[in-house]
């Protein structure tokens, strides 16, 4: 028995939420989310909320019944407060720059990265080695500041890169003379 799926997802106040068939779509005041949950589950409004239960008891069902409840989950916490995360860069002349929709990175390579900005995603460059990435969608929210730490990920001597901040990098030992 899933634990989180148990849960019956509740509807806060400001919120609409509408399902038809496997479909579930959910409109606040942040904006609009709409998602296709998996065919194994059976998802009910209620007077409780959003209601996910597995169709059957078979093991594909009981592993998308959790799964399920957490993405509906998501969704209200996106349309009320929405998502964001944090990216530092660490390294003498690595900087960043929005220029309209694409954000500029100078990350020691010969030439300047481009990152041109998804619909959806908002990006802030609070100080040159600081960007915040915001949206409704988690995912989209977290592939975002994937791809961008992807550019230049943390190296484990100095510690150069672009990391989420509050992550912790293992530090490894130098060459010893």
């Amino acid at each position: 028995m899933s634990r989180i799926g148990k849960k019956p997802v509740s509807v806060p106040s400001g919120v609409t939420a509408n399902v038809s068939g496997q479909t579930v779509s959910v409109k606040g005041p942040k904006g609009e989310l709409k998602t296709i949950l998996n065919e194994q589950v059976l998802v009910k409004m209620g007077e409780g909320g959003i209601k996910v239960d597995p169709i059957n008891e078979t093991k594909l069902a009981r592993s998308a019944w959790g799964m399920s409840r957490t993405l509906v989950a998501n969704m209200m916490k996106g349309v009320t407060d929405g998502y964001s995360k944090t990216l530092e860069i660490t390294g003498v002349g690595y900087r960043a720059a929005l220029n309209g929709k694409v954000l500029q990175l100078n990350l020691g390579y010969s030439h300047d990265v481009n990152y041109a900005v998804p619909a959806g995603i908002e990006v802030k460059v609070t100080k040159p080695t600081e960007i915040v990435i915001s949206g409704i969608n988690k995912q989209q929210v977290g592939q975002v500041a994937a791809e961008i730490r992807e550019y230049r990920g943390p190296e484990p001597y100095k510690g150069k890169g672009v990391k989420y901040a509050g992550e912790y990098i293992h530090r490894k030992e130098g060459k010893k003379k």
